[in-house]
């Protein structure tokens, strides 16, 4: 096992509010400044996340995606500022997390994530969070990571209604991956993009932060994990509701089926 690093006279300061949590305690602190965590997307879901996990001293974070800001980007994107609009997302969350912790190690990856470089891009962290805001992402997420044997944090807002759920099929029993919830990717044209239906702003913040606190958990390996449950959340109503899912055994990724043929 991999020591954990001391920690500085000034990371115990930063961290106070941290350490002093019996759940975390010196010990969390150290496997979370350790820990190595690739973020995908710095848009709506990817700002808010990217920030507390800098702000928590995750040792590594990574973050990949292919796009430049844009003006209707910082409705929700709140990692970017007005003058960055133009400029690389990567290399604008790099400056803001820079500013935020400069201890963290910020590795950008200026690329879309496919089917040739996700297995190679994953294999280098412990944990995923998924801020991606297209379907075929999410499942190439989701298979890569279950081969890879990888927690996968995932969430999905539109309008005024957000998702999350954490997936590590790879556990066995009671651990269901995306698939098991939703078998196929829908069609394109079949559930609108933000783009289209509109989101609302903070919406991206609040379950950006959710997922900032489930990787935080899964690191640390602490409270009940969303690994079998799908926390679904309504703004307008102001109401969350958690869902129980169960593994499906004819889940194309973990079934016993795809288990069988590997």
């Amino acid at each position: 096992m991999t020591s954990l690093p001391d920690l500085s006279e000034t990371q115990i300061r930063r961290y106070a509010r941290h350490i002093v949590l019996a759940e975390i305690g010196g010990i969390g602190q150290s496997k979370l400044i350790a820990a190595k965590v690739l973020v995908v997307g710095a848009g709506g879901l990817g700002a808010p996340l990217l920030q507390y996990l800098a702000a928590a001293g995750i040792g590594t974070l990574g973050v990949i995606d292919h796009d430049t800001v844009d003006l209707s980007n910082l409705q929700r994107q709140v990692i970017h500022r007005t003058s960055d609009v133009g400029v690389s997302k990567v290399d604008s969350a790099r400056r803001a997390l820079a500013d935020i912790n400069p201890e963290v190690r910020v590795q950008a990856h200026d690329e879309r994530l496919t089917g040739d470089n996700a297995e190679r891009i994953i294999a280098g962290y412990d944990i995923v969070a998924d801020g991606s805001d297209n379907f075929a992402t999410r499942y190439l997420l989701n298979d890569a990571c279950f081969r890879l044997r990888k927690t996968l944090v995932s969430a999905a807002i539109l309008r005024f209604d957000g998702q999350i759920s954490t997936y590590k099929a790879w556990q066995g029993a009671g651990h269901p991956c995306l698939r098991c919830i939703f078998p196929a990717s829908p069609s394109e044209d079949a559930v609108p993009s933000c783009a289209q239906a509109g989101v609302l702003g903070a919406l991206a913040g609040t379950l950006g932060t959710l997922q900032a606190t489930e990787v935080v958990k899964e690191i640390l390996g602490v409270g009940r994990s969303l690994s079998g449950s799908l926390l679904l959340y309504d703004a307008l109503n102001a109401s969350f509701e958690t869902l129980a899912v169960t593994k499906r055994g004819d889940c194309p990724t973990c079934g016993g089926a795809a288990e069988a043929s590997r």
